[in-house]
């Protein structure tokens, strides 16, 4: 019996559902926190223990949460949609708060089920990509005017890729695991890029670029979708909701959406940075965000796909140096072939680099 079912019951008993509860069971496909449906006679809720080692400072993620919600929930009810549906909603504990903790510490929340939508694992066609990409545009452009300095940094510097640089090159002088020698080829991809991990750090800091409120997880699995329309209705793990860069949300969709290969593969002759795709999102991201972007936020949109893609290589490979202690491998090898994914696909951009700006222009 894992940790989060030791206390279950003492969660479900935290919360006042409306009705007795008549069924639990775990529910999605999340890596991170344990998730239960919880089922009442006539409504479903999300139940979930929040990961300590991903998020020990709970308090600061349920802050987050509620402030940046909360103010979801006027925008929409302003624009005439529905904020019950568009936006999660934190469904108090019976103290009042807005998350209940166990005897061990284990944060716990609820969120009421967002009915007639499902959580796609992969875009399966152009269409439901830019469905995706509309999504996160509209939480960049209902969360313009948001002080993002207000919010907690819930992950501190998670996408500070000037300091991934750093832990990369601190796992290279330890080689604590003797595998230096193997990623000769990789530290050098790196050190030939160097100046390319300060770029939009260096824009923020000179106030090229502005401080938003950002999601830091823009995968499609995030958004739930209407599978009648297609469309993308609410944008869901909040966990990592923080003050960021508007070109990292986009930048992280479009490493993770605009290939066609596994994380993993590798034979990289079949991993390929797909323009056609890029240009797919761009438009759903921009019509989305519906102008909300400065034009310097629209001139730093490749900048922002090659460096989300650069810095996950980046972590992949520090990782495998450490021993492979942060993402979970199924084999030998899985970070150093996850890490040439990502350069393989760095590559391949900075090779379609003025067709990438070209897009980004027509679009804009």
């Amino acid at each position: 019996m894992s940790q989060a079912e030791q206390f279950l019951s003492d969660a479900l008993d935290a919360f006042d559902f409306g009705g007795p509860v008549r069924e639990t069971a775990r529910y999605g496909c999340g890596h991170v926190n344990d998730t239960f449906c919880v089922r009442t006679p006539s409504r479903r809720f999300i139940l979930q223990r929040i990961s300590a080692a991903a998020f020990p400072r709970p308090n600061q993620v349920m802050a987050n949460i509620v402030a940046v919600t909360s103010y979801l929930r006027d925008q929409i009810a302003a624009s005439g949609g529905d904020p019950a549906r568009e936006t999660l909603t934190v469904y108090p504990a019976r103290d009042g708060g807005s998350f209940y903790t166990d005897r061990e510490g284990g944060a716990w929340r609820v969120y009421p089920f967002v009915e007639d939508t499902v959580c796609l694992q992969s875009a399966e066609t152009p269409e439901l990509f830019a469905a995706a990409a509309r999504a996160f545009g509209r939480f960049q452009s209902m969360l313009k005017d948001y002080p993002a300095h207000t919010l907690y940094e819930t992950v501190p510097r998670f996408h500070d890729t000037e300091d991934r640089l750093a832990k990369l090159k601190a796992a290279a002088a330890a080689d604590a695991m003797g595998r230096v020698s193997q990623v000769r080829a990789e530290l050098d991809f790196v050190a030939t890029r160097e100046a390319d991990c300060s770029v939009a750090l260096q824009a923020l800091r000179e106030g090229k670029l502005p401080l938003r409120v950002t999601h830091n997880d823009t995968k499609l699995n995030n958004v739930l979708m209407d599978p009648n329309t297609g469309e993308g209705v609410c944008v869901i793990d909040l966990d990592t909701v923080m003050p960021g860069l508007s070109i990292y949300d986009f930048g992280d969709a479009i490493r993770f959406g605009a290939n066609h290969c596994a994380e993993d593969e590798r034979d990289l002759s079949n991993v390929h940075f797909d323009l056609s795709l890029f240009e797919v999102y761009t438009r759903g991201f921009l019509e989305g965000t519906g102008g909300a972007l400065t034009p310097a936020e629209l001139d730093y949109l490749p900048w922002g796909a090659k460096l989300m893609t650069l810095e996950c290589g980046i972590r992949f490979l520090t990782d495998y140096l450490e021993g492979d202690h942060y993402f979970q491998t199924q084999r030998e090898g899985q970070n150093l072939d996850r890490c040439r994914t990502q350069f393989k696909l760095v590559a391949d951009m900075e090779a379609q680099w003025e067709a990438m700006q070209a897009v980004v222009d027509k679009l804009r």
